[in-house]
């Protein structure tokens, strides 16, 4: 049997596209780039493995943020998944907190990998990564990363958002 949806896409009701993607749930990372007093970085739900081979991935940012321009400019990023216990990064990150640049990397151990980018000490997974290709879309770029080094941290829950709130993931099985 057929349903009338509740609300329907209306062309220029960007209110209801968003509202529809409120009901996505992702993997919180924070995406880091730029150094010393250039450096920052966002929170993102959007990064990607996007192919093996070669190794790539791909994350989505706005092109009005400091951390375009940081990945513009120094043509490197690390993807850092987040686990469950550092949502204050990732709060820190996002920009509601009102930290900026490199004040967003305080209260929280980094270290910096062959490219310069920052990895996060305790993330779950960090992906450093050197720009191969950039995509303008709309409001956002997709950056196109061949990955460089990886790291792997411990076996945690990840931090996970959606409809305007953080969770936690259930611990998966052990590799």
């Amino acid at each position: 049997m057929y349903h009338q949806p509740a609300q329907t896409y209306q062309p220029n009701r960007t209110a209801t596209l968003k509202e529809a993607l409120r009901r996505f749930t992702g993997a919180v990372c924070v995406v880091t780039s730029g150094e010393g007093d250039a450096r920052t970085g966002a929170t993102v739900t959007t990064a990607h493995s996007l192919s093996l081979d070669p190794p790539t991935m791909l994350v989505s940012v706005n092109r009005a943020s400091s951390t375009f321009a940081a990945i513009e400019q120094s043509g490197i990023f690390c993807v850092n998944l987040l686990s469950a216990d550092r949502q204050d990064v990732a709060e820190r990150f996002s920009g509601f907190t009102g930290h900026q640049g490199a004040a967003r990397y305080e209260g929280a151990d980094w270290l910096d990998l062959s490219t310069g980018a920052a990895a996060l000490v305790d993330a779950l997974a960090a992906i450093d990564c050197r720009v191969d290709k950039v995509v303008h879309y709309g409001s956002h770029a997709l950056f196109f990363g061949a990955v460089e080094t990886v790291l792997i941290g411990g076996e945690r829950p990840s931090l996970l958002y959606g409809r305007g709130a953080y969770a936690s993931s259930e611990p998966l099985p052990a590799l």
